[in-house]
């Protein structure tokens, strides 16, 4: 009675000890692979904010900011807090407003005004709201 006694406590205990094995197991993902996305994800927000602050340090920017009362220091203060969804639509807009501009046009269109106008709200409502 002893031995299947023995037998069926090293077999309950290997069944115990295999889900702990398999958990050790090799990562999906690779380190290099995790730190080369993190070093992309770091680029791309470098990137658009870049893209933001070229924007607000355009003559054709402080002009019309100045115009409508906005304070383009808070503004470019701001682009530091900028994250996520709010720095990438802010992103898309200085985008939309350096093609815009292109071509050193020295007039500018209502549109890209409105643009402007829009990528100083969204900047100081981010502002703000934090």
């Amino acid at each position: 009675m002893r031995t299947p006694t023995t037998v069926l406590a090293i077999l309950l205990t290997l069944a115990a000890a295999a889900p702990r094995l398999h958990a050790q197991s090799t990562h999906v993902a690779s380190q290099a692979a995790l730190d080369a996305a993190i070093q992309q994800h770091l680029d791309d927000t470098t990137a658009q904010r870049d893209a933001v602050l070229r924007v607000l340090a355009r003559g054709e920017v402080k002009a019309v900011a100045g115009r409508v009362g906005m304070d383009l220091t808070t503004a470019a203060t701001a682009v530091a807090s900028l994250s996520g969804d709010d720095l990438k639509a802010a992103a898309s807009q200085a985008q939309q407003v350096e093609q815009a501009l292109a071509g050193g046009a020295s007039t500018i269109v209502i549109s890209t005004t409105t643009i402007i106008i829009a990528l100083l709200v969204i900047i100081l409502l981010v502002v703000a709201i934090d």
